[in-house]
């Protein structure tokens, strides 16, 4: 299966992914989502871009709620104009800052979904997908515009194109939070109604084929309340999704190992997130979120400001790390070693080898600890048999066919004395000598 996936891998660098992003590094990115929500204005979030700056950090990522009277997600969908309150100097202005800082700048957009507290709405409702005869259901609080449309397509493209020109944006995340239900075009015959679903794709292609060409080094990232819509028809658009809104390094685990069967860790958007989580209120280490998250695009989904300053010193070794490791972390071949779905799944690893087998990064995670646990040796693969590798800077050398039949000796306690605790992560860096 490790074979299948790399030959995948292949395949969609060499025939799908616009030839623009093929093998070009992806940047290391803050989005300020979990850090701020709906509640930020251009100071609070220039705060945000100063830190990470200092960090290291390449690109800021500016989610939902920068549009129309957005303060909480049951308005403004469709009202794709900045709002004055949140950026009185408009978002050029705050643009322009993250830009002089070195830093790329990026933006959410969702365009295919509509709010009834929306101008857009009041000015086209019958630009939103809805049943005449009944009640729309909303879902998350809004709904879906009509992609059958030539006028909605112009439309959206009219306003994301503006917002690209007049913000130099270098990234779109593209996001898409809701089921379609009560498929019915007001433009489309009785005849034509059940081709709906597939003349509403097309449209959605349409539009990101028209942004794509007008804006070839912009890099889009598509989003379905993460990874809902990860599929090779997005990825000929976008060369990255969003994995899961699910950002516990621990569901991570699993859902990047799941994810890795059928796309590339360099389609993966992987970010590290505050503790307790979100999602499922888990406290892991910041070692073992940056250990997870970087076996993809890597990026951090929290409040830096709010940080210890230990905690900013890991994170600035976690970003340099990254930059010297990244291309491999992104485009090496990678190998799925030990399986979660496998017997009683508490220890999750995987490997990326480089194209030459001079370089590999292992990663080994334990979800639960054990008392007395047997001695472990972690088993590489991918390297070449006769050459001879160095581990983690040991003064010890080692054959590849002994790293990968006899194994590396894995320490259960540190020199320090520190046992491991739950949701552990160890990194084996591998060079050749």
């Amino acid at each position: 299966m490790n074979q299948l996936s790399q030959q995948l891998a292949d395949f969609y660098s060499q025939h799908l992914v616009n030839p623009r992003f093929t093998h070009q590094d992806r940047p290391i990115l803050i989005n300020n989502w979990e850090a701020t929500y709906f509640d930020f204005d251009e100071a609070k979030l220039m705060t945000i871009v100063n830190q990470a700056h200092q960090l290291g950090i390449e690109m800021f990522v500016l989610d939902d709620g920068w549009f129309g009277h957005r303060d909480d997600d049951t308005t403004s969908l469709g009202d794709w104009f900045v709002d004055k309150k949140k950026f009185p100097n408009g978002i050029e202005h705050f643009s322009q800052q993250v830009h002089e800082l070195g830093m790329k700048f990026g933006l959410w957009f969702e365009p295919e979904m509509i709010s009834i507290d929306s101008d857009l709405y009041r000015k086209h409702p019958d630009w939103m997908i809805h049943d005449p005869k009944s009640t729309p259901t909303p879902g998350r609080h809004q709904f879906v515009l009509d992609m059958t449309r030539q006028d909605v397509i112009d439309y959206l493209y009219d306003r994301i194109s503006h917002m690209i020109e007049s913000a130099k944006l270098d990234y779109i995340k593209w996001d898409m939070n809701r089921h379609i239900t009560e498929m019915f075009s007001s433009q489309l015959t009785a005849a034509q109604q059940l081709e709906m679903p597939h003349r509403y794709i097309l449209g959605v292609y349409q539009l990101y084929d028209r942004l794509t060409k007008a804006y070839p080094d912009v890099l889009f990232e598509s989003c379905a309340s993460g990874g809902g819509r990860f599929d090779l028809g997005l990825m000929y658009y976008a060369p990255q999704a969003w994995t899961s809104d699910d950002t516990d390094a621990a569901e991570r685990m699993l859902i990047q190992f799941g994810t890795s069967y059928g796309y590339p860790q360099s389609m993966m958007g992987a970010h590290v997130s505050a503790v307790p989580n979100d999602q499922v209120g888990r406290v892991t280490s910041l070692k073992t979120r940056g250990a997870v998250a970087l076996f993809g695009d890597f990026g951090y989904e929290l409040d830096i400001t709010k940080m210890s300053p230990t905690e900013l010193t890991q994170i600035k070794e976690q970003v340099a790390f990254y930059k010297q490791h990244r291309h491999l972390l992104q485009f090496g071949k990678f190998y799925r070693l030990d399986s979660p779905f496998v017997g009683k799944g508490n220890v999750i690893s995987w490997q990326v080898v480089s194209n030459d087998q001079k370089q590999a990064i292992a990663a080994r995670y334990q979800l639960l600890n054990q008392p007395n646990p047997p001695y472990t040796r972690f088993y590489f693969t991918g390297l070449d048999p006769d050459r001879e590798y160095r581990v983690n800077d040991d003064s010890e050398t080692y054959y590849g066919d002994e790293l990968m039949n006899a194994g590396y000796f894995v320490p259960t306690i540190k020199p320090n004395g520190e046992t491991s605790q739950d949701f552990n992560a160890q990194l084996f860096i591998v060079k050749a000598v």
